[in-house]
């Protein structure tokens, strides 16, 4: 039994053609495989970004409700600013000039009664930048002598 050249060719053809086909039979099944992960990769995180997903959406109707709550604390707050103010420059300006003047008369009667009791100071010199400058002056009494 003799082989012919084309047989031997057509041998040759019909192993490559197997080997071809078991490799991509090969690339086949391991690509079933990839995808099979995959799928259940994207199940797994869609089963866990759903209620992720609700908790957030919870959490933000929260932060939402608690901006609400921070809005209206702010603006009362303004509220009382605003009357604290308000009642300050009253206050201000109903006491403020009364107690001013009784203080500056207190001052001045507590002036008084020091000048009258205690004996006059003596004229200090002062100094000013390198020169010397004359102390207060001393006034003279009415109906004494100078």
């Amino acid at each position: 039994m003799r082989v012919t050249g084309g047989e031997v060719a057509g041998l040759l053809v019909a192993v490559f053609w197997a080997i071809l086909v078991s490799f991509l039979a090969v690339v086949l099944v391991r690509l079933a495989q990839t995808l099979r992960a995959a799928t259940r990769l994207v199940t797994e995180v869609t089963e866990r970004a759903v209620p992720l997903l609700g908790e957030a959406s919870v959490t933000v109707r929260s932060a939402q409700t608690q901006l609400e709550r921070v809005d209206t604390i702010t603006t009362d707050v303004q509220e009382v600013t605003s009357n604290a103010s308000a009642l300050s420059a009253t206050v201000a300006t109903t006491f403020g000039g009364p107690l001013v003047k009784v203080a500056a008369f207190g001052y001045g009667v507590r002036q008084a009664l020091s000048r009258r009791s205690a004996p006059p100071a003596p004229a200090a010199r002062r100094t000013v930048t390198g020169r010397r400058m004359p102390g207060p002056r001393v006034r003279a009494r009415r109906g004494g002598k100078n």
